[in-house]
């Protein structure tokens, strides 16, 4: 993605009325080109996160409606939840996703703040890294007190707003808006009801940690066990159960799964399990891939798996369904955001497939076939991997062939991925040859438009070309070294690759035929000439091994 996009992610302090929450997140689809990601309500905190994503000003348009809405629905001096809060829509972050920076991303934060506080007259405080002040920036600091007590706090020369008048209002009350890293909101689920135990654990794990009297009766600081993570403990009545409720503020600190971990290791300490455990909104893909693959490595099992598998073990490792199902497609950002036209081919079953290669369209073609026979290749050398990774009496190995398959697993996505890229590719060519021609400014618009997408047309086969041919080195070490059995199946991963290496270069040369720039030709033919040559040399001494091992 080349534009600008930012996450928003409002909270709410409205739970138990479906009308109410629909009113408002209608409003973010009235806004053309922002996606409403996730609507997540919570009966008992009486509290709804929404998400959603767009390019900054139609974002910044869509949070001022949202927010201005919620005023209109949402009365304060009535609301009550076991979430701290302080205002109809309690907390605006806006979050950095792509192409923008963290100061770009807070500069549109005090805009927005400008506008709720100066058009709709709510009290706005900014915070995180809109808050120039950071004496005020931490969300709890500025939160103290809550809705009660904001009716004092907010007359106070020191807490006077950022924006909006300095008057707490009874109905809508006050709002606070900031740019932030991304945050995952995180719950653990206890077998207790205990809301005081809970808080306790909460503190053992929490950054903060607590503050004690010594003998001595002076005060002492004890930090709890993970950084950047906030913790409260509480009960749900929805659930009747006790949850360690966190934000992780920064998950390449602290991850998911640790902060899982260290929740369930103390929490044992004090007599009470971990049954579970809750994703508030959603995660990114990367956070859940890893997770999945520290649980199999606790198990000392191969980690060459795919990212299905991976976010299968992520669930059921931390019991993300425990409390209602865990949707990848609903909860994952990247998966939330992916466009179902970029992954048309590789969605269809395998006859599918071939009925629409087989069909009077031109595409997919043997670009595409040729991604898909190496896609094809590189999973039977993970296959091989991950066979000899849990082969019996092989147990001091697994992570030699579990490093083998997570390699063979990412030139199988790559492959992957080019399967509908060629299609595109070609696509391309084909809409810039339909352009008009009538005028010397549409013939140069065509021309380049055409030489463009040719140039693209021959880069993704040979992106294909270089892809195959890597994932020949697994293929290569599982026919030398891989579980015995399996060797006639490294034997055909051999016949794919080299397969998906020649035919991707017949594309490459047919497409650069058309392109007016010989030296990118000269260069390109020349390398992928080398890389034929290689793959064919490569697949000659993997058979020779291969039968070699069969020995007839």
């Amino acid at each position: 993605m080349s534009q600008k996009l930012i996450e928003c992610v409002p909270n709410f302090s409205e739970g138990v009325n479906l009308d109410i929450i629909k009113q408002i997140t209608d409003q973010v689809e009235s806004v053309e080109g922002v996606r409403l990601l996730n609507v997540d309500p919570g009966k008992a905190t009486n509290r709804t996160v929404v998400t959603f994503v767009g390019e900054p000003d139609r974002v910044i348009e869509a949070a001022f409606l949202v927010i201005k809405k919620a005023g209109e629905l949402i009365d304060m001096s009535r609301q009550k939840g076991e979430h701290p809060r302080m205002g109809a829509t309690d907390v605006c972050p806006l979050i950095p996703i792509s192409n923008i920076s963290m100061e770009e991303t807070a500069v549109y934060a005090q805009k927005l703040a400008k506008r709720v506080g100066e058009e709709l007259q709510i009290p706005v405080y900014l915070y995180e890294q809109a808050q120039p002040n950071k004496i005020r920036s931490n969300l709890s600091v500025i939160r103290a007190g809550e809705y009660e007590g904001f009716f004092k706090k907010i007359k106070q020369p020191e807490w006077a707003p950022d924006f909006g008048p300095a008057e707490n209002d009874v109905k809508r009350g006050a709002t606070v808006i900031g740019a932030r890293d991304f945050l995952v909101a995180y719950n653990v689920n206890l077998n207790t009801t205990s809301t005081r135990r809970a808080n306790a654990i909460a503190f053992d794990v929490r950054e903060a940690g607590r503050k004690i009297t010594d003998e001595s009766g002076k005060p002492q600081h004890i930090p709890g066990s993970l950084k950047a993570v906030k913790a409260i403990g509480w009960y749900i009545e929805e659930y009747g159960i006790a949850q360690i409720s966190m934000n992780l503020t920064n998950i390449e600190v602290t991850p998911v799964h640790k902060a899982f971990d260290e929740v369930c290791t103390k929490a044992s300490n004090r007599g009470i399990r971990v049954t579970g455990s809750e994703l508030v909104g959603l995660i990114p893909l990367k956070a859940m891939l890893d997770a999945g693959i520290y649980f199999l490595r606790k198990q000392q099992r191969s980690v060459g798996v795919s990212e299905k598998e991976l976010i299968k073990i992520a669930i059921k490792s931390m019991g993300l369904d425990e409390l209602g199902p865990f949707i990848p497609e609903e909860r994952i950002i990247e998966y939330s955001l992916k466009d179902k036209a970029d992954s048309k081919l590789v969605s269809m079953s395998l006859a599918a497939f071939a009925d629409e290669t087989a069909s009077e369209s031109p595409a997919p073609g043997g670009g595409s076939i040729s991604a898909y026979v190496g896609a094809l290749g590189a999973s039977l050398a993970g296959m091989v991997a991950n066979l000899s990774s849990h082969k019996k009496g092989w147990d001091s190995r697994w992570e030699e062939f579990s490093t083998w398959a997570e390699k063979a697993q990412l030139y199988k996505q790559e492959l992957i991925s080019l399967v509908d890229l060629d299609t595109t590719a070609f696509n391309s060519i084909m809409q810039a040859f339909a352009l008009p021609k009538s005028t010397d400014e549409e013939k140069t618009a065509r021309t380049k438009a055409i030489q463009d997408a040719t140039k693209q047309a021959i880069e993704i086969p040979f992106k294909v070309m270089e892809a195959a041919l890597n994932s020949m080195e697994v293929i290569k070490a599982m026919a030398l070294t891989g579980n015995p059995n399996s060797v006639t199946d490294a034997g055909v991963a051999a016949l794919c690759a080299r397969t998906a290496v020649l035919g991707a270069f017949m594309n490459v040369k047919i497409n650069a035929s058309g392109y007016k720039d010989k030296d990118f030709v000269i260069d390109i033919i020349y390398r992928g000439n080398e890389m034929e040559r290689k793959a064919i040399a490569l697949e000659g001494e993997i058979i020779e091994l291969v039968n070699g091992k069969i020995g007839l």
